[in-house]
């Protein structure tokens, strides 16, 4: 449950309360008394009759209607009355609060009292903690400006504070919360998403690059292709300076990340055209592992061709590319020249390597 299906369920219970205020306006005090408690009991009815059960909180405040207004016109005070949406405000207040800011989440325990089965992944509880807090705060300043505009205010000041006040502090929230979603789905429309796997390699969600680049639990799966020409010499690209993850070293001839709804294989002759502008060419799977660095965790899918034609890396994508003998990689290991990622890659290569022969 949201917070948007919270109010809802509150708002029914206050509307009592708001029917007075506009009743009492024309007609006064007893007969706004009267219209606010029929209302409450056509509420009370009305659930009654089409889900077989009471609404605490209507019949709470038509209650407390009854009794505030039986008090003020005894009295014939109208602070006591005026003081009701006051003392909603406090249980609401309450009620939040404790939610909030203990480990008593009466909230949650409603949410699943009234919709059975629901069950809140880590990531909506947050975000409805968040909420929470927010609507603790709105209802605390709510509920002081009544106190204020019950001794301090004319009658119209409170009425309006009262009721729509309240409506336009919960609009302003909402209407900022939607601007916020709608700037934050616009950039995550651009951005780039890839899809999240287990160590198998089953997808198991989504996310954006940028999340990935950011959390070592996003494991997404990338490919990685090193091209061995006639004479047994491997190709690699020199990663540009403007890389986020190791730049200016050089590394395995094709590396890239698979995208959403996207195949091993198809990432992989993607990549291989965007890097290096190599294509109809016949890749062998090597291995598969997982790499951790210091930003991000990766399932790397491992291949290998032989390539005799012509290699022209892409100069938006590298800062140049060539071929390297066996021997004078080996001489580069450890220099901080290539990088950690095909180093370890380049060990699993050479044992293959040496099978071979």
């Amino acid at each position: 449950m949201n917070i948007k299906q919270l109010l809802i369920k509150i708002l029914p219970g206050l509307l009592p309360l708001f029917i007075f205020i506009i009743a009492d306006e024309f007609w006064g005090t007893k007969i706004g008394l009267i219209v606010a408690i029929a209302v409450g009991i056509i509420e009370i009815l009305f659930l009654w009759l089409k889900e077989k059960r009471f609404d605490k909180f209507i019949l709470f405040d038509t209650g407390l209607i009854v009794g505030l207004g039986v008090v003020s016109l005894l009295l014939e005070n109208d602070v006591f009355f005026k003081l009701k949406p006051a003392i909603i405000g406090v249980i609401i207040c309450v009620l939040l609060g404790v939610s909030v800011f203990t480990p008593q989440n009466f909230v949650f325990a409603m949410s699943k009292r009234y919709f059975k089965g629901i069950e809140f992944s880590e990531e909506q509880a947050s975000q409805l903690m968040r909420s929470l807090k927010i609507m603790f705060f709105i209802f605390l300043l709510h509920t002081v400006l009544i106190f204020y505009s019950v001794w301090f205010m004319s009658k119209e000041a409170w009425a309006f504070i009262s009721g729509g006040l309240f409506y336009i502090l919960i609009g302003v929230y909402f209407a900022v919360e939607f601007a916020s979603k709608f700037i934050k789905n616009r950039k995550l429309k651009k951005e780039e998403w890839l899809p999240v796997v287990d160590s198998e390699g089953k997808i198991i969600g989504k996310a954006t690059r940028t999340e990935c680049h950011k959390n070592k639990e996003l494991l997404h799966p990338v490919v990685h292709l090193h091209v061995f020409n006639s004479k047994g010499e491997l190709y690699l690209q020199k990663r540009p300076l403007s890389k986020f993850i190791q730049p200016g070293k050089w590394d395995t001839a094709v590396g890239g990340h698979v995208e959403l709804n996207e195949t091993i294989e198809t990432s992989l002759a993607r990549e291989a055209k965007e890097e290096i502008d190599i294509a109809n060419f016949k890749p062998q799977l090597l291995f598969k592992y997982t790499w951790q660095s210091e930003v991000e965790s990766e399932l790397v899918f491992c291949f290998a061709t032989n390539y005799s034609e012509t290699i022209t890396p892409h100069a938006t994508e590298l800062d140049g590319g060539e071929f390297w003998s066996l021997m004078n990689v080996k001489k580069q290991l450890g220099k901080g020249i290539l990088t950690p990622n095909f180093e370890h890659e380049f060990a699993m290569l050479e044992k293959i390597i040496k099978k071979g022969k």
